[in-house]
């Protein structure tokens, strides 16, 4: 059966959105000109990945400026994770104290692998010098650096993914998200991690792709789903061999690196996991709704939710993957499983919304949709900063019957992605014979061994 790569939900040379921007742009082929080769488009792709990268960077000017003070920086709405998390985690320790538990302040809230590279980059020279604001501003400066070079990396690797739509990929290199959300948090690194091991996966690697699976589930937890849509699919197709590599190798790094972390400093290697499993609802999550109302969630209940939704997750992957007229591709599956653990999650943070972005590219949404996503997008991200400044200057803040409406008008947004992905796919029919899709990595050219039919 095919995969969905060759079947995308749109065709972006006929999408109206991009013939509209063409004609102010660029306009029609030339008679003499020479197309452009994958890798030559790959690293284009890339290159121009650095216009919402630097527009995130422009957003920090204020801060960069003054500091990042509360209200302050959620007036100028440039708050960061990074920098506070380098003036409150005490990462100018250095490296060797935060793998034997020696820091002056607790451990980052962060995944090992994330927690390492944070705790690395602070202890370079360039950034442990001068008073704590300048500190703050070499450590995002490095940062900055370094996200351009992951997202770069992504919107390359989904070109290369892509290789007969690579065009997609623009949907990564001109992403109105990552210009809001890129220098808020270290969520690239796993999403560069994840879109490698797509590109892997393309490739009919499933050791490869499951290794680099494993380090992203070390930078963030999300790939978990990724991994059980590859194994899901794999069983569909009849290659237990590619799931049992895609798992086994995804549990040996990522293994490696907690596994290692948690050898010397235990603390450091579960802060994340504990917080995710005892904190209360955060903003962005439909959990906070009630405390908005007045009427707060306890954290033991938000857990129960949120366990469900990874749940709820894993089921309906599960019907999509098994019970599709044709076999979904890795990216559709992944993109409805991690959409569902987002709008069900404990806490639904605007970075978060990064890990859609080259799943939403892949798959090949129309322009108009992902348009409106980051419209939305936008708007919640401007609430959010004004609800929270409100609890310190009420007047001049939101209200949180306001931020509300933008939380459930993002949600609705995310659920819609869903659905368009989740429909796509439910529609497509099986071809014969078996179409050889090379996007479909291990599973290419395979017929259907197992299919769970609903009558």
């Amino acid at each position: 059966m095919t995969g969905g790569a060759l079947s995308p939900l749109t065709d972006h040379a006929d999408d109206p959105v991009v013939a509209s921007a063409s004609a102010v742009l660029s306009g029609p082929r030339g008679r003499y000109a020479v197309p452009m080769g994958l890798r030559r488009r790959a690293a284009m792709y890339g290159a121009l990945s650095a216009i919402p990268v630097g527009a995130a960077a422009l957003m920090q000017t204020h801060c960069v400026q003054a500091g990042w003070d509360t209200p302050d920086q959620f007036w100028h709405m440039c708050f960061s994770d990074l920098t506070n998390t380098y003036r409150d985690g005490a990462l100018g320790d250095g490296i060797a104290a935060y793998l034997h538990g020696g820091m002056a302040s607790p451990a980052p809230n962060q995944p090992a692998l994330t927690g390492l590279v944070m705790t690395a980059l602070g202890s370079l020279p360039s950034v442990s010098t001068g008073s704590s604001v300048e500190q703050m501003r070499g450590y995002l400066l490095i940062w900055a650096a370094l996200v351009a070079a992951l997202m770069a990396a992504t919107a390359a690797l989904t070109a290369l993914t892509t290789r007969f739509a690579p065009e997609r990929a623009a949907l990564v290199a001109f992403s109105p998200v990552v210009a809001l959300v890129a220098l808020i948090s270290p969520d690239a690194l796993g999403v560069a991690l994840v879109a490698a091991a797509m590109w892997f996966w393309s490739r009919g690697r499933p050791v490869g792709t499951g290794v680099l699976l494993g380090l992203a589930i070390a930078a963030r937890s999300y790939p978990v789903l990724v991994v059980i849509a590859a194994v899901l699919l794999s069983l569909r197709a009849g290659r237990r061999q590619v799931a049992g590599r895609v798992a086994v190798s995804a549990v040996v790094s990522a293994g490696a690196v907690v596994g290692g972390l948690s050898l010397l400093n235990s603390t450091a290697a579960t802060a994340s996991y504990v917080s995710w499993a005892t904190s209360g609802a955060g903003f962005g999550s439909p959990w906070v709704l009630p405390m908005l109302a007045g009427h707060p969630l306890t954290s033991t209940a938000v857990s129960a939710l949120t366990v469900g939704g990874w749940i709820a997750a894993v089921v309906v992957g599960a019907i999509l993957a098994l019970a599709a007229p044709a076999r979904p591709s890795l990216w559709e599956v992944s993109a409805v499983m991690v959409g569902i653990v987002l709008v069900t999650g404990a806490s639904f943070p605007v970075q978060s919304s990064l890990w859609l972005v080259p799943l939403v590219a892949l798959v090949g949404l129309p322009w108009r949709d992902v348009l409106v996503w980051g419209f939305v997008e936008a708007v919640h991200f401007v609430a959010v900063w004004l609800h929270i400044a409100a609890q310190s200057v009420a007047d001049r803040g939101l209200p949180g019957q306001w931020y509300a409406v933008f939380l459930i008008l993002r949600l609705a947004v995310v659920i819609y992605l869903v659905h368009a992905v989740w429909r796509a796919a439910m529609r497509r029919r099986i071809t014969w014979p078996v179409v050889v899709d090379p996007e479909d990595g291990p599973l290419s050219g395979r017929p259907d061994s197992f299919v769970v039919a609903f009558r």
